[in-house]
């Protein structure tokens, strides 16, 4: 395998890896480890940690969808592999 698709396939799987350890950070994170720290903390008239483990965590989710999205054309694009 060439050496530039070698790099474009590491760069993306760096991606994937930070993007999905984000996702996890919030999720178990905000929801369930920091949940009795951020239970004090009101949001739109509901604990943080509810809102996290109720929403909180798809909206992010859905976020990094678009980041990834956003990412992904740069990189094809510093690669040469744009459409």
């Amino acid at each position: 395998m060439p050496e530039r698709v070698e790099a474009y396939w590491r760069a993306n799987v760096a991606l994937i890896r930070n993007l999905l350890l984000v996702w996890a950070a919030v999720s178990y994170g905000a929801a369930i480890l920091f949940g009795k720290a951020l239970a004090g903390v009101k949001f739109f008239a509901l604990p943080l940690s509810f809102w996290f483990a109720q929403q909180g965590s798809i909206v992010v989710f859905v976020i990094l969808i678009f980041y990834y999205a956003w990412r992904m054309n740069q990189i094809d694009a510093e690669y040469g592999f744009e459409e």
